[in-house]
């Protein structure tokens, strides 16, 4: 015999399930610096990315079930490369991308009896700092316009919290990649990351056409190194 739940209490079941799985997952961090994008994963994966390029200034970065949100990042793709083919490539940005993505997530949230256990983020790196665009998009299909840096997965809280402590305005690639580091370490206090177990990209304003840049693990390995002998910045306090 069925049984009736209500619609308040079948969403939040959806939404505590989806959570769960996202919380299994390892962290990403999403954080501006002076010359562009840092993405940095706690990923020692060589072959399962959870950072990819989506256009010429776009690129996503995802946390959960890898195939669902790879599901979402070859969607992306396909709608980045319509878009640009039939109008112009300029035409294709971050925000549209994210409304795309935020109907398809709030469909598959309220439509389907299991909703997928992701969360994203979609980038634009602009001409400037202040015309960067940043979007963390949740199971929900939620949308949020972030500035500065995102954490995601696993202990998000104690990321964004360690990122907050960390993060300026201004910052070089090296002082961000540290502090992006820091952060994902700050999960347990016994955690060392290598660059074995990083997979890290950016979006660099300086280039031209694609602005995606995917760092090697000799490139990570050099930050490390950079970050770890560079001395913090002082306080303006």
């Amino acid at each position: 015999m069925p049984f009736y739940v209500s619609p308040e209490q079948q969403m939040k079941d959806k939404a505590d399930y989806a959570r769960k799985g996202i919380a299994r997952g390892r962290s990403v961090v999403v954080l501006q610096y002076d010359d562009g994008i840092l993405f940095v994963a706690d990923n020692p994966s060589r072959a399962l990315h959870k950072i990819s390029e989506i256009y010429d200034r776009i690129a996503f970065a995802a946390v959960g079930k890898y195939n669902e949100f790879e599901n979402l990042r070859l969607g992306g793709v396909r709608y980045a490369d319509v878009n640009g083919y039939q109008y112009d490539r300029r035409d294709v940005t971050a925000r549209g991308l994210a409304n795309v993505y935020a109907q398809s997530l709030g469909t598959i949230f309220t439509e389907t009896n299991k909703p997928y256990e992701v969360e994203l983020v979609v980038a634009e790196v602009g001409d400037s700092a202040e015309t960067d665009q940043i979007y963390r998009l949740t199971f929900d299909g939620s949308v949020a316009d972030e500035h500065g840096y995102v954490a995601m997965g696993g202990q998000a809280d104690a990321v964004a919290q360690a990122l907050k402590d960390r993060y300026r305005d201004g910052m070089t690639q090296v002082e961000a990649f540290r502090a992006a580091v820091e952060s994902l370490e700050a999960q347990d206090a016994d955690r060392h990351l290598e660059a074995s177990s990083l997979e890290a990209a950016i979006l660099d304003r300086n280039r031209e056409h694609r602005l995606f840049r995917r760092l090697p693990t000799a490139r990570i390995e050099g930050l490390l190194g950079e970050a770890g002998s560079t001395p913090e910045p002082e306080s303006d306090s």
